[in-house]
């Protein structure tokens, strides 16, 4: 069975985590892992971009330790490694989520207003 790479929880590290999370593309593919289930194939994520570099942000994600991935037949399946960065770096992960929860419903509410105008 193929297999990927993933660094042990004490090789992640906070420069190379935080450097995955800069990216916009990166923050949308972690909320919705965070917000759905467990096991979710790269084609289940809508994402603007092309298949390679989608490709390219599920694999920073995962060589930064915050995704794992694993082969089932011809789909990769992605999980959040929640529990172990929360383990590495107690409460990084929850507060980016809030903030990219909050900077979502502050775009939306923005674009609300301009339309009311």
């Amino acid at each position: 069975m193929r297999s990927l790479p993933h660094p042990d929880v004490q090789e992640i590290a906070l420069d190379q985590v935080l450097s995955a999370l800069a990216d916009p593309i990166r923050r949308v593919i972690v909320s919705q892992l965070a917000g759905g289930h467990d096991d979710q194939a790269c084609i289940a994520f809508d994402l603007p971009v092309t298949k390679s570099t989608s490709t390219h942000h599920f694999r920073v994600l995962r060589e930064a330790g915050i995704i794992s991935q694993r082969y089932r037949g011809t789909a990769i399946l992605n999980c959040l490694r929640d529990e172990e960065l929360a383990e590495r770096f107690p409460g990084l992960l929850d507060a980016v989520l809030a903030a990219e929860g909050s900077e979502v419903q502050g775009t939306t509410a923005t674009a609300a207003a301009a339309r009311r105008l």
